[in-house]
């Protein structure tokens, strides 16, 4: 058998145009702006006609804790949308665009896979259509005017020491967490401390994945707190009059991207934050433009169920309104092996005892899924060459314990064909309609209340420890009359705990909240715990040494 990178499997593909994708699940030409011949941006006001129109089913994909194996999140929920798609049922997937960061990175893109990829990989992955560039040029936009008003005599007061508004730039730079700005005379602006975060960082992306319109997109955008005044009130983006102008760099990356999959699923892919430092969702305007459009919305939350999934549910279901009717939980025999203390040379070894010791990881995931959650899950096992049939029955016959079915999924390798006995499982549960769904938190619980439910149910710690910082923003962002908004934990994706090094199922363990900040314009607060950045830096041998481009134009390297 000849191994074919992803590129080169995509590459391979002939795509249809995107107007016969669009026609497949309803969209008329009119609601179209094409970005070349296979995707295109669709006009939001395709909601209003369809504002009637029932529903479809949300089927969440998400998964045990990530390891550096990989465990094929994106790549099993594009195959089960193509896999519901072959057995005769009308599919439409939801996912995030990918950042630049981690594609020139290490982590990779989020395309998916294999035979389970969206198409075109190349341009999904690098600008796409321009919204995570117009996305960074409204957070610098309103940085800009910041600046500008303190410079121009600074009517509002702010306190320069007290800004909270980063730059922002979507790339992996460590140099520029922390900077100093406004050097070599007073013409060049007042020299204080700043910094950048990565653009899927911003809360320019989170609002913009969290709008449920235009009006309601620059109402949030008004909201959003720069920092705070000498009088030690909040400075709102409203008072420096930033709102239209941010509106109107971002009303066209509002819309909806579509695109295709190897197999010609429909497929949205619309905004991307990060799921360990923000919410971790596409946007609410594609999820519910898919689920108008298609029977079954096939979407994915970041990372592990600790994270992704719990910003999933009790932040954008609680803001959009949303149920879902089933969740998958994506897991590998080689990451489970990781979680029992495996070595990396290990992971292709057949070793029922250390996979006995990494197996309550998934378990804990599904606990939480089922019993705290109240939906029905079923786990994916993506199938590696390596997996033998003693590991598989015994990762089965343990999920069972926990009252969830397992399935092998082979869409890497075998496209929709490889997901039709996932596809099955998850239409049997959606049938028997068992989905109880409910918050992990009420939104009158205080917001200490609400981080020690998160820690105390969804992690398995033992409790938070808040550093004196995190207690005084807490109690300001209270006083702000901003209790009763969701958090939003940023915390690393290797662990249910903050330490990265805490396989499996940690026990006995608290979790360090170093500080807090609001978010007034995305409605959630945000939670920093453990050593979480939000900048990430280039690994030693980053993914862009291997990226080329020859004399056609035709990218390599690109996974």
């Amino acid at each position: 058998m000849i191994f074919r990178s992803d590129i080169e499997i995509a590459q391979s593909i002939k795509q249809k145009p995107i107007e016969e994708i669009a026609q497949s699940i309803g969209i008329g030409k009119e609601y179209l702006e094409y970005y070349g011949p296979c995707k295109a941006k669709v006009n939001y006001n395709i909601l209003n006609d369809l504002e009637t129109k029932k529903d479809g089913k949300l089927i969440l994909v998400t998964a045990m804790t990530p390891t550096p194996a990989g465990e094929g999140k994106t790549t099993t929920t594009v195959g089960l949308g193509d896999a519901l798609s072959r057995i005769g049922k009308k599919a439409v997937i939801a996912l995030r665009e990918p950042s630049l960061g981690p594609v020139f990175g290490v982590k990779g893109g989020a395309a998916g896979g294999g035979y389970a990829q969206v198409v075109p990989m190349e341009d999904i992955n690098l600008h796409f259509t321009g919204d995570m560039h117009a996305v960074g040029a409204a957070n610098n936009l309103l940085a800009a005017m910041i600046d500008n008003h303190i410079y121009q005599g600074n009517q509002l007061g702010i306190d320069p020491k007290r800004i909270t508004w980063k730059r922002c730039i979507d790339m992996n730079d460590r140099q520029l967490r922390f900077i100093v700005s406004g050097l070599n005379g007073k013409t060049n602006g007042d020299t204080r401390e700043d910094g950048f975060d990565i653009t899927v960082a911003s809360e320019v992306m989170a609002i913009l994945c969290l709008s449920k319109n235009l009006d309601h997109l620059k109402e949030n955008l008004r909201n959003i707190i720069i920092g705070y005044a000498r009088d030690d009130k909040p400075v709102t983006a409203g008072q420096l009059k930033a709102e239209g102008a941010m509106a109107a760099l971002l009303k066209d990356a509002l819309k909806p991207n579509l695109v295709q999959t190897l197999e010609q699923t429909p497929a949205f892919i619309h905004g991307g934050p990060f799921a360990n430092i923000a919410h971790g969702c596409n946007s609410l305007m594609a999820t519910k433009m898919a689920l108008k459009l298609g029977d079954y919305v096939v979407t994915e939350a970041g990372f592990g169920a600790d994270l992704g999934a719990e910003k999933f549910l009790d932040i954008k279901c609680r803001i959009g309104g949303l149920k879902p009717s089933a969740v998958v939980i994506v897991a590998t025999v080689r990451a489970l092996k990781h979680h029992g203390g495996a070595q990396k040379t290990e992971l292709s070894t057949e070793n029922l005892d250390i996979l006995k010791k990494g197996i309550p990881n998934l378990l804990k995931h599904i606990e939480n899924i089922t019993e705290k959650f109240g939906l029905p899950v079923v786990v994916a096992i993506n199938r590696f060459p390596t997996d033998t049939e003693a590991e598989l029955r015994l990762i089965e016959e343990k999920c069972k314990q926990y009252g969830a079915s397992v399935t092998l999924s082979e869409v890497w390798a075998k496209g929709g064909e490889g997901g039709k006995t996932l596809a099955k499982e998850v239409l049997r549960l959606i049938d028997e309609g068992k989905s109880n769904f409910k918050f992990m938190y009420n939104d009158d619980l205080s917001l200490k209340e609400k981080v020690d439910v998160v820690v105390e149910k969804i992690y398995g710690g033992d409790g938070v420890d808040f550093s004196p910082a995190a207690l005084k923003e807490i109690a300001r962002i209270e006083d702000m009359g901003f209790k009763n908004l969701p958090v939003c934990m940023a915390k690393t994706q290797y662990s249910f705990s903050d330490d990265p090094k805490k396989l499996g199922w940690p026990k006995n363990f608290r979790v360090a909240v170093r500080n807090v900040k609001v978010s007034a314009g995305a409605g959630f607060v945000v939670v920093l715990t453990g050593d979480i950045m939000t900048m990430p830096g280039l690994p030693k041998v980053p993914s862009a040494e291997a990226i080329d481009v020859d004399s056609a134009g035709i990218i390599s390297g690109l996974f």
